[in-house]
């Protein structure tokens, strides 16, 4: 009972949350979701993985421990099977639903992605599609729409999955070991990744309404 009481109790959007109730498991779990699925773009996927990376060094937070060689494969086979998943929900399923779906939003979604992914090539906007929150959540069942090859997709979003799920991980557990009493900081560190992660969406929508204010 006081087990069913914590788990109903955790808080989906807090990394710190998700960790202590589900430990490496919960990264897989979430990162598939947020990576796979388009409800789970929500999902705290960036602090999730730093998080946990503070989680592995011994002693650095009161937090759970966890365990690097548990936390890595966790967090690429999320990462890697989400994407793949979004593409194939994508490529079945979603030409049909474009055509039925009247949310311009949608619309206008799939032909933002289809200009990134003609501007920069498959290859680099799935990759970079990786560390930019709800791009990453999106882009890949639009590429299963888009056609996009899928030897192509599974080798560049299998690249970006390892170089964003590793390098997030080894970022937060290389700050743990070098800063003494990293609990003291946790919150603001944390606010600040989300902030840097959000970025590059503010920058792609200034640039898309400074695009669309020179057309007029």
């Amino acid at each position: 009972m006081p087990q069913s009481s914590a788990l109903l109790a955790v808080n989906v959007l807090d990394a710190s949350s998700l960790l202590a109730a589900f430990g490496a498991l919960g990264i897989a779990v979430v990162l598939f979701a947020e990576t796979g699925l388009l409800v789970g773009f929500f999902l705290p996927g960036d602090s999730l993985l730093f998080t946990a990376g503070l989680l592995c060094v011994p002693g650095a937070t009161s937090g759970p421990h966890l365990h690097l060689a548990q936390v890595l494969p966790a967090a690429l086979a999320g990462a890697v099977l989400g994407a793949q998943a979004g593409y194939l929900i994508g490529r079945r399923g979603g030409r049909a639903l474009l055509r039925r779906t009247r949310n311009k939003g949608l619309h206008q979604g799939a032909e933002r992605a289809e200009e990134l992914l003609a501007r920069y090539g498959y290859g680099r906007a799935i990759v970079l599609a990786r560390f930019i929150p709800v791009v990453r959540t999106v882009l890949n069942p639009l590429c299963g729409v888009l056609d996009v090859p899928a030897r192509t997709f599974a080798l560049w979003q299998v690249i970006g999955g390892a170089v964003w799920t590793i390098g997030v991980v080894l970022a937060g557990y290389g700050l743990g070991s070098s800063v003494p009493n990293i609990d003291r900081y946790l919150l603001p560190i944390i606010g600040l990744v989300v902030v840097v992660s959000v970025i590059p969406i503010a920058l792609e929508l200034f640039r898309a309404r400074r695009a669309g204010g020179d057309a007029r």
